[in-house]
């Protein structure tokens, strides 16, 4: 991909409307993001792809994990008290089992251990989330139809 056919995607993808394009090709990775009428300019990030030259190096480059911290919100002190239900799996937190059903739960209800508490869609799977406590609803920290990360708090409880 030569600068020609990068100024061209650039202006592409400025008409098109879109806030933000990757693309990722075998040597080459570019991130267009453009701003919307408050934000005039256009941000281009172009990034080569180191070169390697054997395919035992590539392995090896490949077999390294990545690993990224992501710290969750803390839980202030006066919820200490409280018993913290956390998302066991990636996926996109439901409060409701379909659009036009009752939520599972509401701030103030009571809820028995294996209770479901909510869903988590994650790969076209939508995994029920179960109570492992008796106890209240004090606070739901997610949003309805919100990406929830592996052990981001949902719920906090207050047992009995």
């Amino acid at each position: 991909m030569d600068i020609k056919d990068i100024q061209n995607l650039i202006k592409f993808v400025a008409k098109s409307g879109a806030s933000e394009v990757k693309l990722e090709m075998e040597d080459i990775k570019i991130t267009i993001k453009t701003g919307g009428d408050s934000h005039k300019g256009e941000i281009t990030y172009v990034q080569q792809a180191p070169f390697m030259s054997s395919p035992q190096q590539q392995m090896a480059n490949q077999s390294q994990p990545i690993t990224a911290e992501v710290s969750a919100p803390a839980v202030p002190s006066s919820d200490a008290k409280y018993i913290t239900i956390k998302s066991p799996i990636i996926g996109t937190f439901y409060r409701k089992p379909s659009p036009d059903k009752p939520l599972f739960v509401e701030v103030g209800d009571i809820v028995n251990s294996g209770d479901v508490l909510c869903v988590i869609e994650a790969m076209k799977l939508f995994n029920e989330i179960e109570s492992e406590v008796s106890g209240k609803i004090v606070k739901i920290l997610v949003d309805d139809s919100s990406p929830v990360e592996y052990d981001q708090p949902l719920f906090l409880l207050d047992p009995m």
